[in-house]
């Protein structure tokens, strides 16, 4: 049986997103039927909009999300009808030779359900990161369903399906940000501050923020900056060295994704430091660093999928720190808004207005 839902979706490279009717089968074998209580409005939706990640128009859109398990299909096991969870778009195959090294956050086979929801008219709907969470039911692979605690809000468990995840994993499980260290994040959007969280919680010393927006650096103090930089006004190499003691810092997270970024995250590290890339950079940016440099200054250069989280392991447990007011995650949530306000959501994070913009179903 088909169920007829409203969704947003993108028709066309650059139009603007349509609210319109969605056909959403129920769950075949592997699958769950989702009854979606929040998605955040995230970056990667708006390059889906631009045909920055394809060209498999029409679009289904939303990620960032959380609801009801409402279905699932008949082999499906751990998972059943009325379990609250948090939508993620990397489930681990449990076979791959990531999988098998004990290391399921660099899965090659990722599990996603086949692309089954369509418009009204039969017309197939490609579901953003094999999910498609603007809608009022979304149909994806059971492994891509996390429990947590039904006590956290659906518009703040949302965002740990992606952007502020990623943040908290590249500062957690990709630079291992520990007590003591010197760290900082250049961009602080809703990502970076996500990393400036990140190394607040892991217990480090100092946290430099740069970003060129004020407001921005406003944000990333609420977090638990110590220090911020606007490099409009300072540059940002020069600066973190000297809130460092001339050293650099010991972790140098890049949140930006681009060329002239990274490499002032690659010399404002200290002799040995790490590196970690999670802002997602455009196909046809190119970087160039002298190799002596990379030999002489050693240390690591990562680069962080996901926060190289693994949802079991990571969701409930930080949805535990927030319900025990350890993590704020709520500071994320700069508004709440209906499905047809997406567009004007765009809108609004391009201009740097707000963190996240969440729907609430």
């Amino acid at each position: 049986m088909a169920h007829e839902v409203k969704g947003v979706i993108a028709r066309g490279k650059g139009a603007e997103v349509e609210l319109v009717g969605v056909l959403v089968p129920d769950p075949g074998p592997g699958e769950a039927l989702v009854r979606v209580q929040a998605c955040g409005v995230c970056h990667t939706d708006l390059h889906y909009r631009e045909g920055g990640i394809g060209e498999d128009f029409p679009y289904l859109l939303g990620h960032e999300a959380s609801g009801v398990v409402e279905a699932v299909g008949p082999d499906v096991t751990g998972l059943e009808a009325g379990d609250f969870v948090i939508l993620n778009w990397r489930a681990v195959c449990g076979q791959c030779r990531a999988c098998a090294r004990g290391r399921p956050w660099y899965c090659f086979n990722t599990h996603n359900a086949a692309q089954k929801m369509t418009l009204a008219d039969g017309t197939p709907l490609s579901p953003a990161l094999g999910i498609g969470a603007f809608v009022e039911k979304t149909l994806v692979a059971a492994g891509q369903c996390t429990k947590v605690d039904p006590r956290i809000k659906p518009e703040v468990a949302g965002l740990l399906g992606c952007g502020v995840m990623a943040g908290l994993g590249a500062a957690l499980n990709t630079g291992q940000v520990s007590r003591g260290d010197s760290v900082a994040v250049i961009g602080c959007g809703g990502v970076g501050n996500g990393a400036v969280l990140g190394a607040s919680l892991a217990g480090a010393r100092s946290i430099i923020a740069v970003d060129v927006d004020d407001r921005k650096l406003e944000w990333a103090r609420q977090f638990g900056a110590t220090h911020v930089i606007n490099s409009k006004d300072i540059d940002p190499v020069a600066g973190i060295q000297s809130l460092t003691s001339g050293n650099g810092a010991d972790v140098v997270i890049e949140a930006v994704g681009r060329p002239e970024t990274y490499r002032q995250a690659f010399y404002a590290r200290d002799l040995a430091g790490t590196v970690v890339l999670v802002g997602v950079p455009t196909p046809e940016m190119k970087l160039e660093l002298p190799l002596l440099d990379v030999f002489g200054r050693g240390g690591s250069l990562k680069s962080s999928w996901y926060g190289d989280c693994l949802p079991s392991r990571d969701f409930p447990m930080l949805v535990d720190l927030h319900l025990q007011g350890r993590l704020p995650l709520e500071k994320f949530v700069s508004e709440t808004i209906a499905l047809d306000e997406v567009e004007a959501a765009f809108a609004k994070m391009q201009r740097g207005e707000v963190l996240r913009s969440v729907v609430v179903l």
